[in-house]
């Protein structure tokens, strides 16, 4: 069995749990990697006295993680092999750098969670599975790094996956799998362990290059947010720009402005000055219809056959991202799909205990912190649930006093 496709992919975990290592690990033994880069990394290892070849170098590309190594913000990188093309996101594990976590494992297909097998699960660790799990990555997995600091012992990794399992059988991922490594020595990243001859199941590179990921969105959900409203009084031309968040528009479908109801008919679909009979998931175009209705940046279009909900109160989950915490008093702006209204909080119902994942004690939503909560915005919108439509039912919410990001969330 072979595959050509594209899988996007991001690691996890705690600080110092060794994903830089492993990506790194990844690259060179996969042959990724050309010569000069690997002059560059043995040049700067041995200057910055970490040794002959250090393979987190090939990710911490910025000056800042080098010197404080410790990766800081998304690293992307890309390779293949001949079963399967890859995009990696190398994220961030300390704390202080969730938000970019978030960010890139927003479009992966798959995480990767390291966890050091001398100390198990950390509040940081399970903080990346639970989100893993609020983002619907259905593929998990978890890495046991560093089991030749544990003598490649066999009855640690049972111990290790049992922890596991109990933990991620609280959450939505549907598929879990735990592999031994030892991303330094390289031990079954690419090549299988001889220190572990035990372990009968797949290396890493194997599971990336035979794991069947599929769209989570369905096809007969259409959503097309508004961005732009493009006019031109001379030609009398009027097309709605946008980017096509989910399923197919066609010449001839109907549509309709989910916040008004009012109706229409797709009359032509422009991409780069040519004509297209449709466009599909992903692609940014101009629509035009039969009949000139109210439509507006931020608009949302779709099929009346499957329309998204239209209301001012949301129930979502939130990844809370600023150093000050919610304010339950204070107004937000809420950004979701092309739209932007002001909110507040209507209701914290829980902040999440990350160990147990129930209902904490605690009412005090924090940095990292994550709860359930409603939102009452100033204005009816449009949105899906996030497990309809990502694209749609993804939301951040931005301070307005200093235009800072406090916190992304997905509507439950």
């Amino acid at each position: 069995m072979t595959h050509t496709d594209l899988l996007r992919f991001t690691t996890m975990g705690s600080v110092d749990d060794g994903k830089s290592t492993l990506i790194g690990r990844l690259l060179y033994d996969s042959k990724s990697i050309f010569e000069d880069q690997v002059e560059q990394v043995k040049t700067a290892s041995k200057r910055r006295g970490r040794g002959d070849f250090d393979l987190s170098l090939l990710t911490d590309g910025l000056r800042a993680e080098r010197e404080q190594g410790i990766t800081i913000d998304v690293a992307y990188r890309y390779f293949r092999t001949p079963k399967r093309s890859f995009i990696i996101a190398d994220t961030p594990g300390h704390a202080q750098y969730t938000r970019n976590m978030v960010t890139g494992a927003s479009t992966a297909s798959v995480a990767i969670v390291l966890v050091d097998a001398r100390h198990g699960l950390v509040e940081q660790s399970r903080r990346h599975l639970f989100i893993a799990s609020l983002l619907r990555l259905q593929h998990v997995v978890v890495c046991i790094n560093k089991m030749d600091l544990v003598d490649w012992s066999e009855e640690q990794y049972e111990k290790m996956v049992g922890e596991i399992e109990a933990f991620t059988a609280k959450t939505d991922i549907a598929d879990v799998s735990c592999i031994p490594i030892s991303a330094l020595e390289g031990d079954n990243v690419v090549d299988r362990s001889e220190n572990m001859d035990w372990y009968d199941g797949s290396t890493l590179l194997h599971y990336l290059e035979h794991v069947h990921v599929t769209s989570d969105v369905s096809h007969e959900i259409v959503r097309f947010p508004v961005q732009y409203v493009i006019r031109d009084h001379e030609t009398d031309y009027r097309g709605y720009a946008g980017r096509v968040a989910a399923g197919v528009l066609k010449v001839g479908d109907e549509i309709v402005v989910a916040e008004s109801g009012l109706k229409s008919t797709i009359a032509a679909i422009d991409l780069d000055g040519k004509s297209l009979k449709e466009s599909l998931p992903g692609q940014s175009v101009c629509v035009r219809l039969t009949d000139e209705i109210d439509i507006v940046r931020g608009s949302l279009l779709s099929t009346p056959h499957m329309t998204p909900k239209v209301g001012t109160d949301l129930s979502i989950m939130l990844c809370w991202m600023s150093q000050t915490p919610l304010n339950e008093n204070a107004m937000y702006w809420l950004r979701i799909g092309g739209q932007e209204v002001k909110c507040r909080v209507e209701n914290l119902e829980y902040v999440v205990d990350i160990h147990s994942l129930d209902p904490s004690e605690n009412r005090e939503l924090g940095m990292n912190g994550i709860a359930k909560l409603t939102l009452k915005t100033a204005q009816p919108i449009a949105f899906d649930t996030y497990r309809d439509c990502q694209q749609t039912g993804s939301l951040i919410l931005i301070n307005p006093a200093n235009n800072e990001t406090v916190a992304a969330g997905m509507v439950a």
